[in-house]
């Protein structure tokens, strides 16, 4: 075998750690960006926040008035005529105006007092001020301090509530709750029974039939009218054979199957369902976390002078930039040592690529959502009808970037329009072909919400099939299949059409 050397040139794609970086604030959202720009700013001293123009204007009249202020504190009869104090003025400090200083420093006067006034960021936010909710294991824990339990029971008690879900059930069994513990199955089930007796009705169940009975048996203690029941039913056969054997059936409301079990009449079973339709199925619902978190949209689209016009929304990001302190510093040769140098030469290319990637960053979600509005005009102009169908690739060839760059910009990204507050991935969507017009493709959206209503106004008597649904889509040209329409309604969470019918 020879041993010889060759020299070949080839080209090779290398992902720099500066390129991983761009890639990474591009498909950043808004709070991600935030928090990520935080942490430059912490990490990099050659970084700093910008001040924004209002904060100038409030430093400049700020100054401005401390200048009238001293002004004002200074009387004509006290100044020399080469424009020096006198020993007097300086003699005298507290003949400083009080006006002069209560106009510079505000009149904020919430510390009262002769206190130093200070600024609202003194102050809690609002957030801060507002009560939090009790949590459903709060609220177990403190009836459970106070139940009569003696404190290994109450122990107990806090190992079982500590194992509830969000629900309110007892998912884990028992015998895995107390294994490795000296509490015996007999404790832990003695104390159960305990916290199911506890508010809200029905926590502690282990499955749907035990939570539903626990609630059955607090209403056996209670006046049955606004429920609607006859006199009755709770008490007698039905009501708790429905919800141990037949939760299925009644599910699927087959009530004539289930009347022909318990050898009860329909009206029996319907008067049955009443009762079991006022249960609450999820005892833990009214603990849930229903915080509410808003969206601020990366993008604003308007009309203006008849164009569509897309904005960048920057409120609430640092607008960063390098440091004068440390610009002067490296610009005037005071670094100091050659280690020093090395260093803010390292941190200024830092800085100086962040910057960069964030100016890129924005211009490519501008020019995205610009494509994006040109594709999509009808739909701001007159509403969802008009959506057209749209996938990444139409995008990416239009402004000639890499479908890959487009789903990183359209990820966890949202836009504020006349139409509404919408992520951006919500107008990729695919198309379904019209009769009609065999070259223009509906959006599946668009069908989505023919078929939303389409159930919303039927008769409840008699609900729409799939196929039924789908042959009215196709009197309205629109070619679709019924396991499509199946499909599209499990996405819209429509139950199918045996669920939907009302029998009373």
């Amino acid at each position: 075998m020879k041993l010889r050397l060759d020299l070949k040139l080839s080209q090779k794609l290398i992902m720099t750690p500066q390129l991983q970086q761009a890639i990474k604030l591009l498909q950043l959202s808004r709070l991600e960006l935030q928090q990520s720009l935080a942490q430059h700013l912490m990490d990099n001293p050659l970084l700093e926040e910008a001040p924004g123009e209002t904060e100038e204007s409030e430093s400049n009249s700020a100054e401005e008035q401390a200048e009238d202020a001293a002004a004002s504190a200074t009387p004509e009869s006290e100044t020399s005529e080469s424009g020096e104090s006198t020993v007097e003025e300086r003699d005298t400090p507290d003949e400083v105006s009080a006006a002069g200083w209560e106009e510079y420093f505000g009149s904020d006067r919430r510390t009262g007092g002769s206190e130093q006034q200070s600024s609202s960021e003194e102050f809690p936010s609002y957030e801060q001020t507002v009560a939090k909710a009790a949590s459903l294991e709060d609220h177990l824990l403190w009836q459970l301090s106070l139940s009569g339990l003696s404190d290994r029971e109450k122990a107990i008690g806090r190992l079982l509530i500590g194992n509830l879900d969000d629900d309110g059930y007892l998912r884990t069994p028992l015998t895995e709750i107390v294994e490795g513990t000296d509490i015996t199955e007999a404790e832990a089930e003695s104390v159960l029974r305990d916290i199911q007796t506890f508010d809200p009705t029905g926590v502690g169940a282990r499955d749907l039939p035990e939570c539903l009975m626990l609630q059955l048996g607090h209403l056996g203690k209670s006046p049955m009218g606004s429920l609607g029941a006859r006199p009755g039913a709770l008490k007698g056969s039905i009501v708790e054979a429905v919800v141990q054997h037949h939760l299925k059936d009644l599910e699927k409301k087959q009530y004539a199957k289930i009347a022909k079990a318990l050898d009860v009449t329909v009206e029996e079973v319907f008067q049955a369902t009443k009762v079991i339709e006022g249960l609450e199925p999820k005892p833990g619902r009214p603990f849930a976390n229903t915080q509410n978190y808003v969206i601020v949209p990366d993008v604003f689209v308007v009309k203006n002078e008849g164009e569509w016009v897309v904005l960048l929304n920057d409120d609430g990001l640092p607008r960063m930039r390098i440091s004068p302190y440390y610009k002067h510093m490296m610009v005037s040769g005071e670094s100091g040592s050659a280690e020093t140098k090395a260093y803010l030469d390292e941190k200024l290319r830092a800085a100086q690529w962040v910057i960069r990637s964030i100016e890129q960053r924005n211009k490519t979600i501008v020019k995205v959502v610009s494509s994006i509005v040109k594709f999509q005009e009808q739909f701001f102009e007159h509403g969802i009808q008009y959506l057209k169908p749209l996938v990444l690739k139409q995008v990416a060839e239009d402004i000639g970037m890499h479908e890959s760059t487009i789903s990183r910009v359209t990820a966890n990204k949202y836009m504020y329009c006349p139409q509404g507050m919408l992520e951006l991935k919500f107008f990729f969507n695919a198309g379904l072909q019209r009769a009609d017009q065999p070259s223009d493709m509906l959006s599946s959206v668009t069908v989505r919400e023919m078929i939303r209503k389409m159930v919303a106004e039927e008769d409840a008597n008699h609900p729409l099939k799939d196929e039924e649904i789908a042959a009215r889509l196709r009197e309205r040209q629109v070619l679709i299949a019924r396991r499509t329409v199946a499909k599209y309604r499990a996405e819209e969470n429509i139950p199918p059409a045996t669920q939907r019918k009302r029998f009373f």
